[in-house]
């Protein structure tokens, strides 16, 4: 990474690296991406997590020689894909009712650490296997420099009508372009209008120690383990039993301690980390 690079980078959240894939390279990994969706959800919107667990054929991907001195750059030689997904949109049938899709990566990150800015914590590639080099075509969008800001101005609740954040951007990538951004840039998702099918790899890098280091994947063999709460099986990694509970935070209602909280009449509204 150069230091114009990364001074661009400190200022705008993000970098798009042209011509990052061949032409052969784009080919090999969109029929890749095709063969899952075909397997997945064919005709229909795809948003499949655990990339390369789904489909091996991109591994390449991972640390790509052409991007992944980006990623090294900046997060240092102690990190790993922590989330990816594979995404793809044909065009949109029909209008779907409002919804206020601008975010943050990180989940429950953007409640939990108090800090202002927050930090980086994560960078992210994505891979664009589809011309989207005109808006309308399901183009990210973002807001450059927002990466710094905590909060973005929205509505009250996300199905209320609201403007597109001042600054807004389509981001205007063509086949074998890499987008390189901070989680923290604030970005959404546009609606797909046209005849171009989107097709679009993201894979998410942070520092390895985010993860627990105790041994857990035997734990719930243990013979003890049924003699323990809800919540101490949380505290020692347990994600629940497939019925909504995740680490990220995305269901509140089926994470034990949330729900001890609740009844407990101790979720203060006023203190963002207790926030549902």
């Amino acid at each position: 990474m150069t230091r114009a690079e990364r001074e661009q980078f400190d200022e705008d959240g993000y970098l798009v690296i042209r011509g990052a894939l061949s032409p052969d390279e784009v080919e090999f990994y969109r029929n890749a991406i095709d063969r899952v969706h075909a397997r997945h959800t064919p005709g229909e919107s795809l948003h499949l997590l655990s990339a390369v667990r789904h489909c091996p054929d991109l591994a390449g991907l991972l640390d790509h020689p052409a991007v992944f001195g980006y990623v090294w750059s900046m997060m240092g030689w102690n990190t790993h894909v922590y989330h990816s997904h594979i995404d793809v949109h044909p065009r949109v049938k029909e209008e779907k009712p409002f919804w206020w899709h601008w975010h943050q990566d990180g989940g429950r990150q953007n409640r939990e650490i108090e800090t202002d800015p927050r930090p980086r914590l994560s960078v992210k590639l994505a891979y664009w296997f589809s011309d989207v080099s005109r808006p309308g075509r399901g183009n990210l969008t973002i807001v450059p420099g927002s990466h710094k800001t905590n909060w973005l101005p929205g509505p009250p609740r996300r199905g209320v009508e609201w403007p597109t954040p001042d600054g807004a951007q389509q981001v205007l990538v063509e086949p074998g372009d890499v987008l390189f951004f901070d989680r923290r840039i604030w970005h959404a998702r546009s609606d797909n209008h046209s005849d171009v099918t989107r097709k679009v790899a993201f894979f998410g890098y942070t520092s390895r120690w985010i993860r627990i280091r105790d041994e857990i994947e035997d734990l719930p063999a243990q013979s003890w383990w049924e003699n323990i709460s809800p919540v101490q099986r949380q505290l020692l990694g347990n994600v629940g039993d497939g019925s909504g509970d995740h680490a990220w935070g995305h269901f509140p209602e089926t994470t034990p301690l949330y729900g001890e909280l609740a009844a407990r009449g101790l979720l203060d509204s006023s203190i963002p980390a207790l926030i549902p």
